[in-house]
Order: C-alpha cells, then sequence, then structure tokens
C-alpha cells in the first residue's frame, strides 16, 4: 500500500468523521487487488466533486479507486455501527467491505463522503471476505444513477473498476470495486451501536456531528436533539413517497439501510416494479414479504423509532418527558408522510396544489392497476398522451394508458373522475401534459435491462449493455427514438422476479 503525493489524482480532503473518537471506526487501509480494471468514472459527479475525471481515469487514478494506493489527505476508516436485520437485532455490524477514504466539500458547498465499496476485510466483516461481485457493483451504479436523474435523494456512484480477482458466493464471480459518494454513511443503526453500549456521550457527540453537518438550522432549537429527530422523520418521510411514485422497492429496508441524511442507501435486492400491485417484493432473503412496496412508509416509521429510542437519554433529563417528546415525533409520522406522498402523486396526475380527495383519486386509480395487471410506469406517463396525444404515435408503445388494463373499462370509469379533477384547475392541455411529463418517466431501471447489463459484463466482458442502459437512464423524462426499447415492459419469459443481496 501507497500514499500518493498530492497532484496525481488530487482528492481535497476534509476528513471530519474521522476526527471523532476512535471507538466511532476502526482505522485501517483498503486491501490492495491484484490487476485493477476501470470499468467507469462518472464525469458528471467528478465535476460536481470539483474532481478531474482525467486523472481519475488515468492508471494513478485507478490504483485509488482499486484501493491499490491512498491518496494524500485521506484518512481511511471502516465505520462501526449496529441494527436491526428484517426485525432482528444484531449488536455489531459495521463496514464489513467498505473503506471511508475521507471527505470533500463539492461546489455547492455540500460535505460528501468517498467510500470504496468491496476493499477487503475489517474488524466488522464477521467472516466476510469483505469484496464486492462485478454484478452488485453494476446493480448499484446503474440503479443509484438512475435515482439522481429522477431527482431522488440517493448516493451515487463516482466509479467502479475490476479487481482481477474472483470472489465466492454461490458461484466464482469477478470480482470489482464500487466508489460511493453520499452525504453521509451515518445510519440509524450508528445511533443503535453506541446505545446498546449505553454510551450516551457517544451518541451525544454523534448528534452534534449529524446536527453540525445535515441539519444545522436546529442546533439553536430549545431541544435541539428532538429537533434533530423532527428533521430525519421529515427527510425520510419525504423520501418514501419519492420512491412510492416511481414504484421503487428497496428491498432490505433495515435500520442499519436507513440514512441520516435522507438518502436512499445500499442497493441490494431493490427493484422497479413493472406491473402495479401493493405487495410486490422482489428480494430472495424477503420470505415474508416484510419490506413489499406497500410496507415502505410503517417500515422506515418503526426504524426512527428505533433513532427515537436512542436519543431519549439526550433528549431531556427526565426519562417521562422524553419518551413523550420522542412518541409524539414518532406519532406524527403518518401525517408527515401522507402530505409528502399527496405531493408526489397529486403531480403525477397533472395537479398544480394537492388537495382534499386527491391522495384518494390517486390510490383509486393504484387499486384498479392492481386489479388489472397494469404497468406502473407506463400508466402514469400514459396520463399526458389523453391531454396531448404526441405528433407521432410510438411504434412500440401503446398509446394512452388504458391499453395497460386488462379491463379497459376500469380505466375509464376512473378518468372521468380525474377529468372532473382538472376542470377544478383550468389549465392549457400541452401545459398539463408537459407537466405530467415531467414528472412521470418514460424510462427506468426494469429489472430485466439491469440482469441483461450484468449478464453481458459477468459472462462477456461485455460492457456496451451497461452504458447503453445508463445512456437510456441520463434523460428519464424524455423519450429518445433510440431509447423505445428501454421504456418497454419485460415479455414474458424476461420478467425478473427475485433480485439478490450483493453481500
Amino acid at each position: 500500500m501507497t500514499t500518493l503525493p498530492a497532484g496525481l489524482a488530487t482528492i481535497p480532503f476534509d476528513n471530519s468523521y474521522a476526527r471523532l473518537p476512535e471507538r466511532f471506526f476502526a482505522r485501517l487501509p483498503p486491501t490492495p487487488v491484484t490487476a485493477p480494471g476501470l470499468i467507469r468514472v462518472n464525469r458528471d459527479l467528478a465535476e460536481t466533486l470539483g474532481l478531474d475525471a482525467d486523472a481519475l481515469a488515468s492508471p494513478t487514478g485507478l490504483e485509488i479507486l482499486a484501493g491499490n494506493s491512498v491518496p494524500e489527505g485521506a484518512d481511511p476508516l471502516a465505520m462501526a455501527y449496529a441494527g436491526h436485520q428484517f426485525g432482528g437485532w444484531v449488536p455489531q455490524l459495521g463496514d464489513g467491505r467498505a473503506i471511508l477514504l475521507g471527505e470533500v466539500i463539492d461546489r455547492d458547498g455540500v460535505r460528501r463522503d468517498v467510500q470504496l465499496k468491496g476493499a477487503g476485510r475489517t474488524p466488522f466483516s464477521r467472516g466476510g471476505d469483505g469484496r464486492a461481485a462485478l454484478g452488485p457493483v453494476l446493480r448499484e451504479y446503474i440503479v443509484s444513477e438512475a435515482m439522481h436523474r429522477l431527482d431522488i435523494p440517493t448516493t451515487r456512484a463516482l466509479a467502479a473498476v475490476t479487481t482481477g480477482q474472483p470472489v465466492y458466493r454461490e458461484t466464482t464471480l469477478p470480482g470489482a470495486v464500487l466508489t460511493r459518494v453520499a452525504r453521509s454513511h451515518i445510519r440509524v443503526g450508528t445511533f443503535q451501536y453506541f446505545a446498546a453500549r449505553r454510551d450516551s456521550d457517544g451518541t451525544r457527540s454523534l448528534a452534534d456531528h449529524v446536527i453540525a453537518r445535515h441539519y444545522p438550522e436546529v442546533a439553536d432549537a430549545e431541544r435541539p436533539y428532538l429537533a434533530l429527530l423532527d428533521a430525519v422523520i421529515g427527510a425520510q418521510a419525504r423520501l418514501v413517497a419519492r420512491w412510492l411514485g416511481v414504484g421503487f422497492i428497496h428491498g432490505v429496508m433495515n435500520t442499519d439501510n436507513t440514512s441520516i441524511a435522507g438518502e436512499t442507501i445500499d442497493y441490494g435486492p431493490c427493484a422497479f416494479m413493472d406491473r402495479y400491485h401493493p405487495q410486490t417484493v422482489f428480494s430472495s432473503i424477503d420470505h415474508a414479504g416484510r419490506y413489499a412496496f406497500a410496507n415502505q412508509p410503517a417500515i422506515v416509521q418503526w426504524n426512527l423509532a428505533q433513532l427515537a429510542q436512542c436519543l431519549l437519554p439526550i433528549i431531556e433529563e427526565d426519562e417521562d418527558q422524553a419518551l413523550a417528546a420522542a412518541q409524539h415525533a414518532i406519532d406524527g409520522f403518518p401525517e408527515v408522510f401522507e402530505t409528502a406522498l399527496t405531493v408526489v402523486l397529486a403531480a403525477k396526475l397533472g395537479l398544480t396544489e394537492a388537495r382534499d380527495g386527491d391522495l384518494a383519486l390517486a390510490q383509486d386509480l393504484m387499486s384498479r392497476m392492481a386489479e388489472n395487471g397494469a404497468d406502473f410506469t407506463l400508466t402514469f406517463r400514459g396520463l399526458a398522451d389523453l391531454l396531448e396525444p404526441p405528433a407521432e404515435p410510438p411504434q412500440s408503445d401503446a398509446l394512452g394508458p388504458r391499453v395497460q388494463f386488462q379491463d379497459p373499462t376500469a380505466f375509464d370509469a376512473w378518468a372521468e373522475t380525474w377529468q372532473v379533477r382538472l376542470a377544478d384547475e383550468p389549465r392549457p392541455a400541452k401545459e398539463r401534459a408537459v407537466a405530467l411529463r415531467a414528472a412521470n418517466p418514460s424510462v427506468i431501471p426494469r429489472n430485466h435491462l439491469v440482469e441483461e447489463a450484468i449478464r453481458a459484463a459477468e459472462d462477456n466482458g461485455d460492457l456496451a449493455p451497461f452504458e447503453a442502459l445508463l445512456s437510456a437512464l441520463a434523460n428519464p423524462y424524455e423519450e429518445a427514438p433510440e431509447h423505445t426499447r428501454y421504456r418497454q415492459p419485460p415479455r414474458p419469459d424476461q420478467v425478473v422476479r427475485q433480485t439478490f443481496c450483493g453481500t
């Protein structure tokens, strides 16, 4: 392991988490790999971070991205955390295959973590090899960048590299490392780690760090740690509402995968629905459907309740007062979430202002979609076509949403009510159609297309499908003719019924 001098793929680190007490993490460098190869550098993100994409893609940069060299200013560490996994308590988890290189301040003044995922064993690996396979790395790259383009808060992929070494799962797979960027990697489980050890000083230090980094507006509140809880509740409510608006299913909404910053984190067995049904599950390890599509709001509220419990000792000295205040905050989640969801769904229906009854109107449509096997994305996207048909009808996408329904009259009955609601907000049809297309994506990372890209890369070393899919997802609200196939739902033989954790 070498340390590179300044000037070679320079990264201007400013590492605040590394300045916290030593019990928050384990300091160690990444484990070198034998023959790294560049898959991709995310030039758009590199520019946002103020980094030189060409330098990152150079041989020197490749050594950093693979974990073979530590750049000057980095302070590599593995973070400690605990968590509930599928409701079961695990007192120590931590970064078992990820190394936080450090933090940078991006061009918007936002502090960002730069982390290598798949960088080797750490003290938290629990017997694992600390590595990542190529397929999960490509999945996270694709889906996290798609979420960013859909304007959903998310971690992002700065780069992906191959390692030249195999990893051993059910089969032997090529290894890879993902360079992940996040507003931070602090989770509900990070707070649980200290709370489980009755380490109130650690909890307070972590909370102060989070407030300074993510929620400075609560620092002067009368009860800042209660205000912190309220802020995280709001961030998570808005995040999950936006997930539901694009048919996204996280798949592993454990407390250690619940970001304090309100970002989507850890793209394991995640998926976007094709046909809509509220109880849709893709994760191969979610046998009871705990994290099904419609369960996600209740699960995030449960996760937030675990955060509230961690904060009790520092919210108030009086235990009963602390408990009452935290319980009130958690009990308020459904209202906060419903407000956020109403805003999301009203926009998807082309409504300018959310009103009473709009949530029920959207839910009525979705109920009819579930009963009729309608494609989630195409149904909502097609609403605009009813107001302003495209100049050139698409060759392979059926026009309008009613063709998505096994019984089209089920849609027609709903559409009559929708038209009445639209009449309450007079607006030129063309203008409303533009708004509808800006709220309803045309392209999502459909499971069969993600799998196609992974199979080509793993089986044949062919990254062309990966690059083509990223190109289609770069502008998900547009309908470029060359991306027609990416808008289509899977044929019966292409349907992906299970997705898998990348551990």
